[in-house]
């Protein structure tokens, strides 16, 4: 196999997602979230949280959105 391919672009477009429960979120935010007991959180490849949602559905389709491919963490 001769072909070329740049390995420092494997995983730039994937995204985390995972369910974050309010009770975990500082208190500031908590009272942001209404009663929501649990939330969606985005993260890049390095960890960096991008985005907060009220559930996955929005996750997977903020993410798709912007060009990225979700995955789930449990």
């Amino acid at each position: 196999m001769d072909t070329k391919f740049d390995l420092e672009k494997i995983g730039q477009d994937i995204v985390y997602v995972k369910p974050i429960l309010a009770a975990d979120l500082p208190a500031d935010m908590r009272d942001q979230v209404g009663d929501l007991e649990e939330l969606f959180a985005v993260h890049n490849a390095a960890g960096e949280q991008l985005a907060l949602v009220a559930n996955r559905k929005l996750a997977f389709h903020l993410a798709r959105e912007n060009d990225m491919r979700p995955v789930t963490v449990h």
